[in-house]
């Protein structure tokens, strides 16, 4: 295997518009939603797989038990997305040329939309950023280079990448994958929408 991009699904969030249930534990089908992002990011095969944890962890950790990931916890969570990014930056191995981020509520991400764009980064030698685009506007999941890394790790506060990215001159490549980029289920009735259920018990 030649270039590898580390994956990492954030999955630390409280759901707040959900009220107590955890929407990672929603189902699609038989499957917990953290397990189908989980399962699609192992299927892309292009780097290992990291899930970050936070709220309601053990149930989290339990969703996914036996699949081929490394768990790390953000004790830091409800300060927000950034500290699971941080959560993340630091046990991505030195072989690993970047890491897609991957937010664990998108469930129309498939495993081809996640090869996709770890391809387009990997075709560029490492040396860009490669989100991921719903009609043209950019959305998720994004690959950030290993030379982001250390601003990275300075995010504080409900923030992702975005303005960072901006900010910085390395080339951003975006690649279209439809609604996909944009649709997370944030809502019961989003969640309804996308195909998924909450549990009874």
């Amino acid at each position: 295997m030649g270039m590898k991009v580390a994956i990492a699904v954030l999955a630390a969030g409280r759901s707040t518009r959900m009220g107590s249930f955890n929407k990672l534990l929603s189902r699609f089908g038989e499957v917990p939603l953290v397990q189908l992002s989980i399962t699609q990011a192992i299927a892309a095969g292009r780097g290992p797989v990291f899930l970050v944890t936070g709220h309601m962890a053990d149930e989290i950790r339990e969703a996914i038990s036996g699949f081929p990931v490394t768990i790390v916890h953000n004790s830091e969570y409800a300060s927000g997305l950034s500290s699971s990014i941080r959560t993340a930056l630091r046990v991505i191995p030195d072989d690993c040329a970047g890491v897609l981020i991957h937010l664990a509520d998108m469930p129309l991400v498939t495993e081809i939309d996640i090869a996709a764009i770890s391809d387009a980064f990997i075709c560029n030698e490492g040396g860009v950023v490669v989100r991921a685009t719903a009609c043209g506007k950019p959305g998720n999941p994004v690959v950030l280079p290993r030379s982001l890394f250390s601003e990275l790790s300075l995010l504080e506060g409900d923030t992702g990448a975005r303005g960072l990215i901006a900010a910085s001159e390395i080339p951003v490549i975006d690649v279209e994958i439809g609604r996909a980029a944009s649709y997370d289920v944030d809502t019961p009735e989003a969640l309804e929408a996308a195909g998924g259920f909450r549990p009874s018990r």
